[in-house]
């Protein structure tokens, strides 16, 4: 029976990685299904009755549309981040999650420096700002976005450091990145300290108070991750104390309105989630999603899987 790839993405890929995913699902013998803007849930849960396989971006795959999915086998998160899948209930029902780490990686980084650019010009507002060269850069997490982020921020001669619980230091020190063993030790170094850990339950609200205040003077925060690892109420205390203390993200936080009543000039969000906002990184994505759901069905590998 031909194998069916749902492709559902409210947020559409770019034209050409959709011409790129269908040629490698027709020439593999599968049917294609696009679901483009859907106008809610109930759409992805009637959309998913009978395919085998599922390409998503940031779209909520849910108990309900797991349940509504019999013939489910795959589903495969374009990008790195795959909190919006309940991948152990899709473990309970035998299906195999993958996401596509690295594919992503360098958009993220480059909106990462051209945020803090942004920020350190004082958004461009015709006052004299800052440079960022000499300054201290700090990557908590050292996954293939921080990478990136290292790679560039030594172009502009940032002195790096990184810290991750599950890489040696010296993987971080081969790279060219000075190693600390605790986060602490990165906030008290970094004037700039750029988020890239996962949502966990570790890591919910983890960005806290007692980790903020140990930044040196004019420090900014990153955070091209999750809303959900910033404690919101504590970023909120350590901006009140700190005039010098700046907060840049992709995601607006759920107190949008405090920023704006209280710290103009000091945040900047973009007004939807931009890391992977890029032709080339949606193209990235899309390709390796559906090469890797061919060969997880022909060759079952299962390389990417996140729920084995």
């Amino acid at each position: 029976m031909k194998k069916i790839v749902l492709v559902a993405t409210v947020k559409p890929f770019a034209s050409e990685a959709v011409e790129g995913i269908r040629k490698i699902a027709e020439e593999a013998g599968y049917e294609l299904r696009l679901l483009e803007k859907y106008p809610d849930q109930a759409a992805l849960i009637e959309a998913v009755k009978d395919v085998n396989a599922l390409i998503v971006r940031s779209d909520k795959v849910t108990k309900e549309v797991i349940d509504a999915a019999n013939n489910l086998e795959i589903i495969v998160r374009a990008g790195a981040g795959y909190d919006n899948i309940d991948i152990n209930y899709a473990k309970e029902k035998g299906i195999v999650v993958m996401n596509t780490p690295g594919q992503n990686a360098n958009a993220v980084a480059e909106l990462v420096l051209g945020m803090m650019v942004y920020m350190a010009r004082n958004q461009f507002n015709g006052k004299p700002g800052t440079e960022i060269k000499g300054k201290t850069m700090g990557l908590l997490a050292f996954g293939n976005v921080a990478r990136n982020v290292a790679r560039i921020a030594k172009g502009f001669e940032m002195d790096v450091y990184a810290y991750d619980a599950f890489i040696p230091r010296e993987k971080i020190i081969a790279s060219g990145v000075k190693a600390v063993d605790f986060p602490q030790e990165l906030f008290e170094k970094c004037q700039y300290v750029s988020l890239h850990i996962p949502l966990t339950e570790e890591t919910r609200a983890s960005i806290n108070y007692d980790l903020l205040k140990r930044m040196p003077k004019n420090a900014t925060l990153i955070n091209t991750a999750r809303k959900e690892i910033i404690n919101e109420d504590d970023l909120i205390r350590i901006m009140e104390e700190r005039e010098d203390f700046k907060y840049i993200s992709d995601i607006k936080p759920d107190k949008e309105d405090v920023f704006k009543e209280k710290f103009e000039g000091r945040y900047f969000f973009t007004p939807k989630k931009m890391g992977a906002q890029t032709k080339e990184a949606n193209i990235n994505a899309g390709l390796a999603a559906i090469r890797q759901i061919v060969k997880y069905f022909e060759e079952g590998d299962t390389t990417f899987q996140v729920n084995k």
